[in-house]
């Protein structure tokens, strides 16, 4: 059977997490939406609250440590990604831009990514399309074009917020899936050979 990996990047930040919700439920609606043309969807799931200190100290030193490297790696060898972010001053968390800051130039070019983000009102879902969808796009990556928004009040159970939010929810996994079934895997690895933090600092004459 043929194999997609998906990366599912949540950066909630308390647990249980509303974006870590939506992260899965938008995993869920991807799987399924690639299980309909006899694909098997293989997951990682991140929560970048894990990876903090790492994430920090990469974009000091420029060197990711922990467990970094091995995300990094899967990163750069998704078929597709699931980005989601809590909604911090009208845009995404700062962890969030971070995590994709130190991911190296190039790496998301033409990678199918979806979209997500999840705030305490409606006003803040313009965040997607003033903050998420340009930091992708600059990276080239293949933005689909559903992207999907949760205030607190779209978690009630049947009403017609509810019944909206997982339409999209729905319709955003199949475009992801749509996408990631026609990807081609790049050819390069630009984590296949990490540089050993000592031979970096001799490289920099310190």
């Amino acid at each position: 059977m043929t194999v997609r990996r998906i990366v599912t990047v949540s950066a909630g930040l308390s647990t249980p997490s509303s974006t870590r919700l939506l992260a899965d439920r938008l995993t869920a609606a991807t799987e399924r939406a690639l299980g309909d043309k006899g694909i098997r969807a293989e997951v990682r799931t991140v929560e970048l609250r894990e990876l903090a200190h790492d994430v920090m100290n990469a974009m000091v030193t420029q060197v990711p440590t922990g467990e970094l490297p091995g995300v990094l790696a899967d990163v750069a060898d998704a078929d597709g990604i699931i980005a989601v972010t809590p909604v911090f001053n009208a845009s995404y968390s700062g962890l969030f831009k971070s995590f994709f800051d130190v991911i190296e130039p190039g790496v998301l070019d033409s990678v199918p990514v979806l979209i997500g983000a999840t705030g305490g009102s409606p006003r803040h879902s313009l965040v997607l399309e003033h903050a998420l969808r340009p930091m992708f796009s600059y990276a080239r990556a293949l933005v689909v074009p559903t992207g999907v928004y949760a205030a607190s009040e779209d978690w009630g159970s049947g009403d017609g917020g509810a019944r909206e939010l997982n339409e999209r929810i729905e319709r955003a996994g199949r475009q992801l899936a749509l996408s990631a079934a026609d990807h081609e895997k790049r050819d390069d690895d630009p984590y296949g050979e990490p540089v050993a933090f000592a031979d970096l600092m001799s490289g920099l004459g310190t």
